[in-house]
């Protein structure tokens, strides 16, 4: 979820004024990309813009895990345009894959070919420079642009939206700061103001099950104007597997928690970590001993004694771990490794009030507009 400095509340009112002329320029530029002013390319193929409206963990790399899953199952070749953020490729576009080091091709990239080795995952800040690279050598079935919703040079035919509960709700939770909605930068988390949503074709909605009933009505709330459908997902632990230096993209069945006996420390350097601690807590039944917690996309190459010392068993998110590899823990390491579950849906009727019986689950939509988009 976006995280806020304490000094954006307590400096808000002063800090609207900024705000109001970050989201005009933003206002400006979507105005720009639709009249075609600007330059963009739109691949000759389909291509699905996987982004969100503010910064932060909204699940943005989850979604497109979980898209890549279910393409391959259908036997389509998918290419993931990213920047690879914090990347320093030694060349430009740069394919991820497994013995590329993490510093080169970024964290997120080097998880999504790890575990889709028969995708291609291409880095380079224009992603329109990796696309037109593809078309020349090795065109595939479908692109996946990866936090794209801000990206205009890119064309895309499709936009999903990712959300996540502090985006939208009423009435924040005790204790919680009030929403970020329409909280432009620098008063707020959001990248553009809410008329940006209109370019959205769903809105993806990070929650657990038990939120959705209160959150149902935020979004009817907050989504009237954009009528698109609404889908809910959560994050799912599936397993424990090892972290392993000599071979990151080796096949092992997922362990369970009795994987890891005892004490154990949980590092990560993620946007979201209260959430990963959380699912981590949750899976295994008790609380780490100790969190070693990084900011997100942090480089672990000097916390090797700082980890060692404390002679825990590790565990970490699926992203940290292609960095952790290559410490060569003196302990046990383990990557929680999470996918995303949708459980609910919210139909564009719905949304604005009008009673609707066909609320069609993700993957029905999903696999609908694949249809109509590779036909």
């Amino acid at each position: 979820m976006a995280k806020r400095h304490p000094l954006q509340n307590a400096l808000a009112p002063l800090l609207l004024p900024l705000s109001v002329l970050y989201g005009l320029g933003g206002l400006c530029r979507r105005a720009l990309a639709r009249r075609g002013v600007t330059k963009s390319w739109k691949p000759p193929r389909p291509c699905i813009s996987i982004g969100n409206i503010s910064w932060g963990g909204t699940g943005k790399t989850p979604v497109t895990d979980y898209l890549l899953t279910q393409a391959e199952k259908c036997g389509l070749r998918v290419a993931v345009l990213t920047r690879g953020y914090g990347a320093k490729p030694s060349h430009l576009p740069l394919r991820a894959a497994p013995g590329v080091p993490p510093s080169e091709c970024g964290d997120e990239p080097l998880m999504l070919a790890t575990r889709h080795p028969e995708a291609v995952v291409m880095v380079d800040p224009e992603r329109s420079r990796a696309g037109r690279f593809l078309e020349e050598t090795a065109p595939p079935d479908l692109y996946l642009l990866d936090d794209g919703f801000q990206h205009l040079s890119t064309g895309r035919d499709l936009n999903l939206v990712l959300l996540d509960k502090d985006d939208v709700s009423l009435r924040p939770a005790p204790g919680r700061p009030a929403s970020n909605w329409n909280r432009v930068i620098p008063a707020g988390s959001w990248r553009e103001p809410e008329s940006a949503l209109s370019d959205a074709d769903a809105f993806l909605v990070k929650a657990e099950p038990e939120e959705w009933p209160t959150l149902k009505e935020a979004l009817k709330t907050r989504l009237r104007k954009f009528p698109r459908p609404a889908f809910a997902f959560r994050m799912e632990p599936s397993g424990l597997l090892p972290v392993l230096s000599d071979s990151p993209a080796r096949a092992v069945p997922p362990a369970g928690a009795e994987a890891v006996e005892g004490p154990y420390v949980f590092v990560c350097g993620i946007g979201a970590p209260s959430q990963a601690l959380h699912t981590v807590t949750t899976f295994f039944g008790r609380s780490p001993e100790k969190v070693l917690d990084f900011p997100d996309h942090h480089d672990f190459s000097k916390e090797k004694a700082t980890i060692d010392a404390l002679n825990l068993p590790v565990v970490c998110t699926g992203k940290d771990a292609v960095k952790l590899a290559a410490l060569h823990l003196t302990r046990p390491c383990f990557s929680l490794e999470v996918s995303a579950r949708f459980f609910a849906s919210m139909s564009a009727e719905e949304l604005t009030g009008r009673s609707d019986t066909n609320n069609p689950d993700f993957d029905t939509w999903w696999e609908e507009k694949l249809r109509i988009l590779l036909r």
